[in-house]
């Protein structure tokens, strides 16, 4: 029997409980269940977030996060551990995500799901919900051939912690005014993915043009998870590009600049995430080589 309850306030012990069962999931399925801004916002969790667990005999069995922003929707994840997946335990969490929303007021509720398939949509749709968004994760072997050429009133250098904050967030709210994800940022979500310990500034290239950022791209590495992942795989993290700055080649020579220095800190392969509406971005990682790996996708329902 499974039962759901509510963690407030959330506790280490709780986090502690949804890291083991996303262990498990990953190492059955070869993708994660969540994304790093589930595990950023749980380490400083706010009135904004809400974590589900479903327990089996007390046990935790599967665990749901749910959050919002202002102005856009609630977004929930939710991860089952293998063995209970036939339990119910997914469906109650995501009952229990409604509930707590439509206690909250209501509004529309996105829900996503990594690696997705058929069980995915349907499952989706048999408890309310449809399509909305596509995200694909797109790979590329590496090195590259082709060289960055960048525009000559930009200086490209890495991203300078504790001068260059200020900057970057007026770049990235720009580059992003429309983008639900990753528009809408602020100096304090910056420095909290600064203490994260992946984070190196070396990383992270700046075309600077005199006192503002006309361009960035900030890359990533993850170590090697066999078997899945058995090498260490390079991911642009975050690429934008100043509208002013637009129509130059900027955005190509900054997705090159990043993929070689990816190819220079050891990974062998690219990676990163784009939206399946985005054309004109996909056109050009298809043409530096890019294939579709992985397809996540978000569905929404309005809760009254």
């Amino acid at each position: 029997m499974v039962d759901v309850r509510t963690c407030t306030p959330i506790a280490p012990a709780d986090v502690s409980a949804v890291r083991a069962l996303a262990d498990a999931a990953e190492a059955a399925d070869g993708h994660p269940s969540f994304g790093d801004a589930v595990w950023v916002d749980l380490a400083t969790a706010s009135d904004a977030t809400t974590l589900l667990l479903a327990q089996d005999r007390g046990a935790p069995v599967g665990a749901l996060h749910l959050t919002s922003r202002p102005g856009g929707p609630a977004t929930a994840a939710v991860v089952v551990h293998p063995d209970h997946r036939e339990s119910g335990a997914a469906r109650a969490l995501v009952e229990g995500a409604v509930e707590s929303l439509s206690a909250a007021g209501g509004g529309h509720l996105q829900l996503w799901a990594f690696g997705v398939d058929e069980r995915a949509d349907a499952f989706a749709t048999s408890t309310g919900f449809t399509r909305e968004r596509e995200l694909w994760q797109m790979r590329v072997p590496l090195p590259l051939a082709e060289k960055p050429r960048w525009p000559d009133d930009v200086d490209v250098r890495p991203f300078a912690p504790g001068r260059d904050e200020a900057a970057w967030v007026h770049a990235n709210n720009r580059a992003f005014a429309h983008d639900p994800d990753q528009g809408g940022q602020t100096v304090a979500d910056l420095l909290r993915r600064e203490a994260e310990a992946w984070f190196d500034p070396e990383g992270f290239l700046v075309a600077a043009a005199g006192e503002s950022i006309a361009g960035f791209c900030w890359t990533k590495l993850h170590p090697a998870a066999p078997p899945h992942e058995p090498d260490v795989l390079g991911e642009i993290y975050v690429i934008g590009v100043d509208p002013d700055h637009q129509g130059k080649s900027l955005g190509r020579a900054l997705v090159l600049g990043g993929l070689h220095l990816l190819d220079e800190r050891g990974a062998p392969v690219g990676m990163l995430f784009v939206d399946a509406a985005n054309a004109p971005a996909i056109a050009l990682y298809r043409d530096l080589g890019f294939d579709v790996a992985r397809v996540d996708r978000a569905y929404g329902r309005d809760v009254p």
